[in-house]
Formats: C-alpha cells, sequence, structure tokens
C-alpha cells in the first residue's frame, strides 16, 4: 500500500460510533508488538517516546532523534503511522514545513499538532494556530499525501475550559486543513459530546482519570480514542516489578 493510500485508509478509520482505538507506541519494539495485536493503526506519544529516550515531553527530545524513532516505526509495521509531533519543532512558518517534510519522506501519514506555543507559555490564538496548519497542508499537498494533520487544542489540559473557545478553534483549524480535532484534558460526557456533535472533524479524546468509558464515547459521538501516555507507563511498572522480583 502506497503511503498516500494509506493516509487515507487512515483518515477512512475515523468514524462517529465506532472509534479508532490508538494504543500509543514509544519505539518500533512496541509499535509491532501493538500492531501484530491487531492494532489498525500505530500512533506515537511524545511523552513516551522522549520519556524511553531520557528526555522530558515538550520538545525536549532533539527532532533528530525524534525523526530517527518515527522512521524506525514506519519501516517496522505495514500498517499507517502517525506521529505526535508537538507543536512542530518551531515557531516558524517555514521550519515547521520542512520538519514536516522529513516526516513525510519518512513515510509518515500524518502528526497530532498542537496549538501550546513552542517552547513558551499558553496557546497560540486561532488565527496563528490556523497559519502554521496551512503551512503544514501545503507541503503535504506538494508531496501529495493527504496528511491527516490531527490539530490539538490544549484548552482543556491546563488553559481553563472553555468550550465556546474550543469550537471556535476546532472551525479555524478546519478552514485552514486539519483533518481530526483532538482535545486532551477534556473529560466531562457533556461537553464532548457538545464539541462532537458540532464539531466539523473528527473529535480525539485522551483515555485519563474521569474520562467516561469507551462504551460510553461511542455514544458521545467521539471518532478516536488515544491512550497517549499509558501503555508506556503501564509497560515500565511491569518491568520495574519483574526486576524486583530478582534484585530484592
Amino acid at each position: 500500500m502506497s503511503q498516500a493510500d494509506k493516509a487515507k485508509a487512515f483518515a477512512a478509520l475515523h468514524v462517529k460510533g465506532a472509534p479508532l482505538i490508538l494504543f500509543n507506541a514509544w519505539d518500533a519494539g512496541s509499535a509491532k508488538a501493538i500492531a501484530e495485536a491487531g492494532a489498525k493503526a500505530i500512533a506515537t506519544s511524545s511523552w513516551s517516546v522522549a520519556a524511553a529516550q531520557g528526555y522530558e515531553d515538550g520538545e525536549d527530545l532533539p527532532i533528530a532523534i525524534a525523526e530517527q524513532v518515527a522512521g524506525r516505526i514506519a519501516a517496522t509495521v505495514d500498517v499507517p503511522v502517525t506521529v505526535d509531533f508537538e507543536g512542530g519543532y518551531s515557531d516558524d512558518d517555514d521550519q515547521l514545513a520542512s520538519n514536516v517534510s522529513k516526516l513525510l519522506e519518512l513515510g509518515v501519514i500524518g502528526i497530532n499538532f498542537e496549538d501550546r506555543v513552542v517552547k513558551g507559555k499558553g496557546l497560540y490564538d486561532p488565527e496563528r494556530q490556523a497559519k502554521r496548519i496551512a503551512a503544514i497542508r501545503r507541503v503535504a499537498d506538494h508531496k501529495g499525501v493527504p496528511f491527516f494533520i490531527n490539530a490539538r487544542s490544549d484548552v482543556f489540559f491546563g488553559n481553563g475550559s472553555d468550550p465556546e473557545d474550543a469550537l471556535r478553534r476546532e472551525k479555524a483549524y478546519a478552514a485552514a486543513g486539519a483533518s481530526g480535532f483532538f482535545i486532551p484534558g477534556l473529560t466531562d460526557a457533556s461537553l464532548i459530546k457538545r464539541i462532537a456533535s458540532e464539531a466539523t472533524l473528527p473529535v480525539n479524546v485522551m483515555v485519563m482519570g474521569g474520562l467516561p468509558s469507551n462504551d460510553e464515547l461511542v455514544n458521545l459521538g467521539v471518532a478516536r480514542i488515544s491512550y497517549g501516555p499509558i501503555p508506556y507507563i503501564e509497560a515500565m511498572d511491569a518491568l520495574k516489578k519483574k526486576a524486583e522480583t530478582l534484585f530484592s
């Protein structure tokens, strides 16, 4: 399957009432195990990828390592691969486009792209973030790949909880070329249902304490459910407990 075909297949997996489940990977080995378990696609978690290499989240992981990990995953599994690319490692639109172009060359078919200010505080205003999304869409279109830009908004992730702001951002991001709308930190069922019903893009939530069950999320209209850092944390906990039986 070509890269473009993988991108199209990945987009088609985002369905209200039958959400795509992403059990996030952090390297080629974990991606292969998840794919062999039956996953229809592989997504990375930036937190997990950074932690696995001894770095903090928040683009502390050098971009060269991030690219290497993404490339090895894409080369190891046959299913579509999307990468948690945080803020794209640059505030400059040209450099951002160049960074995403490298991921495309590695066979990646999508990214999570957040509106948190790169190496700063707070969120970009919707218009500025929309321009950043448009820059990514242009480079992907130039390469002929229907790249899945999962526009992440951190409105509910340490930046208040304004659903009106979230919906304004969804509209602006969709108009700029986003493919999905990711709202980590939102756990309130009524707000999830409202955003999923009013958004034009498929809505993605992240598993965390207080989030409704996957069965409930189906009824709320969610089209994508991500497990974020949970797989890495659970795997490392299991590894530590096993090691403790040998060394204690």
